[in-house]
């Protein structure tokens, strides 16, 4: 089955499946068509999420990797989420907890979180360790873009 996510229409309520190709993507509301905006917050994803919208995405990705007791992971979240408002449609933000999704940390050689990847058309083109500004990874995503 391909992943899709859950996504709730702000004029019905509906919840609105929506595959992993289209989450960059406006969209309509399967009930009332009211607008449905693309995906503007980050997604927290497991592996076969990852794998799903990385591998399907038609826009950059983004993918931070931290875990719940990381300090620095915490400092970033906020820029995280605020970068993923602004590149709502031009790219895409991931979430992995790297202690819930250890298989897919090791299979990328994340050793120290925060750790930020950006995929293009399923590639690694950036990859960087520590906390970052948010507008360097808004750079990062407009150069892969």
């Amino acid at each position: 089955m391909a992943y899709t996510r859950l996504l709730t229409c702000a004029g019905c309520g509906t919840q609105n499946r929506i595959p992993a190709r289209f989450l960059a993507s406006a969209g309509k509301c399967g009930v009332c068509k009211a607008a449905l905006a693309p995906l503007g917050f980050p997604l927290d994803v497991d592996e076969a999420g990852f794998d799903a919208i990385v591998g399907a995405a038609k826009v950059p990705v983004l993918v931070d990797f931290w875990a719940e007791w990381c300090g620095p992971c915490k400092m970033a979240a906020p820029e995280v989420k605020e970068l993923a408002r602004e590149m709502a449609g031009k790219a895409i933000v991931l979430k992995v907890d790297t202690d819930a999704n250890q298989a897919l940390g090791a299979r990328f050689r994340v050793q120290s979180i925060p750790n930020f990847m950006v995929f293009k058309e399923g590639q690694v083109v950036k990859q960087q360790a520590g906390v970052v500004p948010r507008a360097m990874m808004r750079g990062w995503l407009e150069g892969a873009g």
